[in-house]
C-alpha cells in the first residue's frame, strides 16, 4: 500500500484590516478597505496578525502574533461595488434612496515576516 503523499503548503497569515480577518499568501492580490499611505507609497505593513504558518510552525496569537507582520506592495485604489440604501414607510409618502461605494486599496502580499 503506498504512502500518502504529504503536501507542502505555502506559509500563510491571517491578517485583520478594515475591521476583517483575512488569509493570506505570499503573491496574493487583496482588496482591503482604504489604507492612508504617504504621497509615493511603496509598501504597506499590516502589522496585526492573528495566526502565522510557515512549514512546520504555527503560532497563534493573543490577540496578535509578536514581533510578524505581512508586507505589501501598493498596486492601486479604486472604488468597490455599490451599495443601494433604500428606506420606505409604507401610505406615507416616504422614500429615500442613497447610494455609496467603498474606497477599495489594492494590496499584493510580497512576503510575511515572523521570527519563530
Amino acid at each position: 500500500m503506498p504512502l500518502p503523499q504529504v503536501r507542502k503548503m505555502n506559509p500563510y497569515a491571517i491578517v485583520e484590516t478594515g475591521g476583517k480577518q483575512m488569509r493570506v499568501e505570499p503573491n496574493q492580490l487583496l482588496g482591503v478597505e482604504r489604507v492612508r499611505v504617504g504621497k509615493s507609497p511603496k509598501e504597506v505593513i499590516l502589522d496585526k496578525v492573528l495566526l502565522v504558518q510557515k512549514g512546520d510552525a504555527l503560532k497563534v496569537g493573543n490577540p496578535y502574533v509578536k514581533g510578524a507582520s505581512v508586507v505589501c506592495d501598493y498596486v492601486k485604489e479604486s472604488k468597490g461595488p455599490k451599495v443601494v440604501i433604500f428606506k420606505m414607510k409604507r401610505r406615507k409618502n416616504y422614500r429615500r434612496k442613497r447610494g455609496h461605494r467603498q474606497i477599495v486599496t489594492e494590496l499584493r502580499v510580497k512576503e510575511i515576516l515572523f521570527k519563530e
